[in-house]
């Protein structure tokens, strides 16, 4: 099994996709897009590393106060290989997989490196796209920005899950402070990372 270079880690969340959620940011982006709040991440030397079967001991403590898995980052498919492993794993264990990419579906689709397919079908819900700081999104959950599209790969998850009905908040954001007095968040892309 393989290994993962890891930035950040959710337990259970509420703001990386559908549900409660063990979110995953990996560290390491080939895009670097203007303007992105996970500027730390976009050094694939940073962040530490961690093997697959210790995420998935991670992600099984949480199985019964979760519905599924959100990969994100920096960039999923530039770890492709030992994120398919996390992905099959975490179905295996009747979790959703989540993955969050600035890769295009067609990108994704004519990549050669390893792991990427695999990826894919082990995905339930791909977000895709490159985050367009000029063009921020406010009617759909989950996007950073509007140019960004949803593919539901199974039937785990519906068209329309995404939408912000009226009413409801645009974004959840969470906040955890760690002993050390850190603050980290999540769920709202224009916040600094």
């Amino acid at each position: 099994m393989g290994t993962i270079r890891v930035a950040a880690a959710v337990e259970v969340t509420e703001a990386e996709g559908p549900g409660a959620r063990y979110a995953l940011w990996v560290q390491g982006c080939s895009h670097r897009c203007p303007g992105c709040c996970n500027r730390r991440m976009f050094d694939p030397r940073g962040g530490r590393p961690v093997s697959v079967p210790d995420v998935l001991a991670a992600v099984a403590r949480v199985r019964e106060r979760i519905e599924g898995v959100t990969l994100l980052g920096g960039e999923p498919f530039d770890q492709a290989a030992p994120l398919a492993e996390v992905a099959r794993g975490a179905r295996a264990l009747g979790l959703s997989v989540v993955t969050f990419s600035g890769y295009t579906l067609e990108e994704l689709e004519a990549h050669p490196a390893p792991g990427v397919r695999e990826l894919l079908l082990a995905t339930d819900l791909l977000v895709d796209g490159r985050f367009d700081a000029s063009r921020p999104e406010r009617e759909r959950r989950w996007a950073g920005s509007a140019n960004q599209r949803f593919h539901f790969f199974t039937d785990r998850y519906a068209p329309g899950i995404e939408r912000i009905h009226p009413g409801e908040p645009e974004r959840t954001v969470e906040l955890r402070i760690a002993p050390s007095g850190e603050v980290f968040a999540n769920g709202w892309p224009e916040m600094p990372g």
